[in-house]
């Protein structure tokens, strides 16, 4: 029997989409996503009233989002503001991704 042969590069860029796309597959973080690209920028306090959610919940699905890049912190004194990573969302809704999956049959 003959293995097929593994490729570390390629496994490890499946293991960091399926990583993103598990983030992506809450119905809490796409709306924390979506009032992220209504608003530009908001800070804990803001998306806490936003969603109805408490803080430690928030915490928890900002930390998933933020670990897999798909939106950005910075802390101004005390506070954490947040922003969706255009970037990232970009690519992952990109023609780069969609390559990996593309048959050369112009489908």
């Amino acid at each position: 029997m003959t293995l097929p042969l593994f490729n570390d590069q390629l496994n490890d860029t499946f293991t960091l989409y399926e990583k993103k796309f598990k983030a992506l597959s809450d119905q809490k973080r796409l709306h924390i996503m979506y009032e992220l690209t209504q608003a530009g920028e908001l800070c804990v306090c803001d998306l806490t009233d936003k969603l109805n959610l408490p803080q430690s919940k928030l915490s928890y699905h900002l930390k998933i989002l933020l670990d897999v890049e798909l939106i950005t912190k910075e802390l101004r004194g005390t506070w954490s503001y947040y922003k969706l990573n255009k970037k990232e969302v970009n690519h992952l809704l990109s023609e780069e991704l969609c390559c990996l999956f593309r048959t050369n049959d112009g489908c």
